[in-house]
């Protein structure tokens, strides 16, 4: 044991970098004979003799190939839905060719409802448009009427204090005068007769006609002016009241139109536009549908070779069931994968015990089972940055985080899902002196 650790320290007068190295051994060695038992011979203990040479500090996971560049084809379709037809996997596909076909009589059902929705709600609509003109041509004629009868009460009323009561009072007035003139002229006559009948010029009956046609006069006087006074004192306060309170009828009638028409044609409008909305409404939903119907057929978008999308995820992310004709598929599902190019990439799931160590940009060695003997490189080019949740989910106290390393060269001899094995290279030592991890005994810590 001496001569191993002289052997040690003339190791740390040549290289600096063996140095560190060496004096932790030294120390795990002093320590561990320090308290090993009395009783164990230092010949039974299992011991590794410290090497010098090339060091390389690594991490090592298994993961899946790839494709670095793909169109990823989801289902598109609302709820769930099943395969009806789907196209064998591996097959090189070109664009436009039929990749998957949905089940669509669900949707077709719909559509027919559909139409015939948009077609009461267009009925609907039209005939609320045509309302709103109706409405409005028949408001505009009500207010028209309203106007005609209030400019007919003012000229009634204006036609009756300007025209027919001065009128009427002068008529009353002239009966009055010329039924006091007859009134004279038949005095005069009676007043003769008298005088005739006194010379027995007349007789006694001519005497009493002259007199009675008197009286009669006298009495047309009075019907005259009484006529003037009923006229004067009602029939024409009555006419101005009556006439005034039609001005004012018709005024208050023209203001309730006018109200009466803006509220019909308001809630003409307002009916016009939910019609208008609800058809639009319908037809955004039929579009839909037919929408709908045409994404449960995916054709290809570019050339390439066809990647179920749960053969890809099978070996990293989640147990699905696999992709096939019957299949029900939910919205948003990924379906299909297209690689648009050659170039690849190896998906791999670093524990987070290791993930200190990795960085961006550091180099990898990688193995593919199926491509025995060769051996690839690439470099770490994206790390998550939260762990992946579906390990979670199947393991909570199990913390990995996806890693993609992107492999150098052309990629052709690759196929999607085939397994691989990457080796990161965390730090390499040119010279160093090493001994086993299983060698370390750790000490209070």
């Amino acid at each position: 044991m001496i001569n191993k650790t002289k052997k040690i320290l003339s190791l740390l007068r040549e290289k600096p970098v063996a140095r560190i190295i060496a004096i932790a051994l030294v120390l795990l060695i002093v320590g561990a004979i320090a308290l090993r038992p009395g009783d164990v011979d230092s010949e039974e203990m299992a011991t590794f003799e410290a090497k010098r040479g090339p060091l390389t500090i690594s991490v090592t996971e298994s993961g899946t190939i790839m494709a670095r560049e793909q169109v990823i084809l989801k289902s598109e379709v609302e709820g769930m839905t099943t395969i009806l037809w789907l196209i064998d996997e591996g097959v090189v596909v070109k664009k436009g060719d039929l990749l998957v076909e949905l089940d669509a009589s669900r949707l077709e059902d719909e559509q027919i409802d559909q139409e015939i929705a948009v077609q009461n709600m267009e009925a609907a609509f039209v005939g609320a448009r045509e309302n709103l003109a109706v409405t409005e041509n028949q408001a505009q004629s009500d207010i028209d009427i309203a106007e005609l009868t209030l400019d007919f009460a003012k000229q009634d009323l204006r036609k009756y204090v300007e025209g027919e009561y001065p009128n009427q009072l002068k008529e009353a007035q002239a009966n009055i005068t010329l039924a006091e003139e007859e009134l004279t002229l038949a005095k005069d006559k009676w007043d003769w007769s008298k005088k005739l009948f006194e010379d027995k010029y007349v007789s006694q009956t001519e005497l009493q006609a002259d007199e009675l046609s008197y009286k009669q006069k006298a009495l047309n006087v009075d019907l005259a002016k009484n006529s003037l006074g009923l006229l004067v004192d009602f029939t024409n306060k009555r006419q101005m009241a009556m006439l005034e309170s039609d001005v004012k009828q018709a005024v208050m009638s023209l203001e309730r139109t006018n109200r009466k028409a803006k509220a019909d044609i308001v809630q003409a409008q307002a009916n016009l536009r939910a019609k208008e909305s609800e058809f639009n409404r319908q037809s955004d939903k039929l579009a839909k549908r037919k929408e709908q119907i045409e994404k449960t057929k995916i054709y290809a978008p570019n050339d390439g070779r066809v990647v179920y999308a749960t053969s890809a995820k099978a070996n990293w992310r989640g147990n699905d069931e696999p992709l096939d004709e019957g299949r029900n598929v939910r919205e948003r599902e990924e379906l299909i994968y297209l690689p648009v190019a050659d170039s690849v990439k190896a998906m791999v799931k670093i524990h987070e015990s290791s993930l200190k160590k990795i960085e961006l940009g550091l180099p990898a060695r990688l193995t593919i089972d199926a491509l025995l003997g060769k051996t690839f490189t690439g470099y770490v080019a994206k790390i998550a940055p939260l762990p992946d949740a579906q390990a979670i989910w199947m393991n909570p106290d199990l913390k990995v985080y996806n890693t993609e390393i992107f492999i150098n060269g052309d990629g052709s001899d690759m196929r999607t899902g085939m397994s691989c094995s990457a080796e990161i290279i965390v730090e390499h030592y040119k010279d160093a002196v090493y001994v086993p991890v299983q060698a370390v005994l750790r000490v209070k810590g």
